[in-house]
């Protein structure tokens, strides 16, 4: 991301500084790359469930029909679930990431699932959208070109590293490329962080 010519700010606070010194907007914006959206869903399906577990669904079903302001965070939810995709974010994982950090992107994406389910249930809807089947529609027509943008992605984020841990120059082609997908994927998500 430090490579985009993007924005008035530099991604890190500090150049050397690992993924502690990203600012805000670079760390929202990679999670939208790798497809798991995460700063956008994690702890709010927790925090649905606890009040399911507690006995109260009955009470967030009736905040969802009644509550416009509910109805609209839990269908922003959906949006942002719809656009999020387990494969895709394992195959980041098993790329990019050394073994040692899978079970924590494993975690992750099970919590996504559940997440999901949660809020599935408490909007009593079978399928992410149901209220709004357009939306659903255009991030599904705008997936079959931001999936393989992804894959290509991570390939060429893979080719940059290894170059890099090799001591050799990037190749421009391939840094040009990885900018044209991260540009892509952000189009595709709607999303710039």
């Amino acid at each position: 991301m430090g490579k985009l010519p993007l924005g008035s700010r530099p991604a890190k606070r500090r150049p050397t500084g690992g993924v502690e010194s990203l600012r805000a907007i670079p760390w929202i914006f990679a999670w939208t790359q790798n497809r798991l959206m995460l700063p956008a869903w994690l702890g709010a399906g927790t925090a649905l469930q606890k009040v399911v577990e507690d006995g109260k669904q009955s009470e967030l079903e009736a905040m969802c029909r009644d509550w416009p302001f509910f109805s609209t965070r839990l269908g922003m939810l959906e949006m942002v679930f719809s656009k999020a995709d387990l494969w895709l974010a394992d195959y980041y994982d098993q790329r990019l990431v050394a073994k040692t950090l899978w079970p924590l992107g494993k975690e992750l994406r099970d919590l996504l699932e559940e997440d999901i389910k949660v809020v599935l249930a408490i909007a009593n809807d079978s399928h992410l959208m149901a209220d709004l089947p357009w939306i659903a529609e255009s991030i599904q027509l705008r997936n079959v070109y931001t999936d393989p943008l992804n894959v290509l992605q991570a390939e060429l984020l893979y080719r940059s590293r290894l170059t890099e841990e090799q001591g050799k120059s990037p190749d421009p082609r391939v840094e040009q490329a990885l900018m044209v997908t991260i540009a892509g994927v952000a189009a595709g998500m709607r999303n710039t962080g």
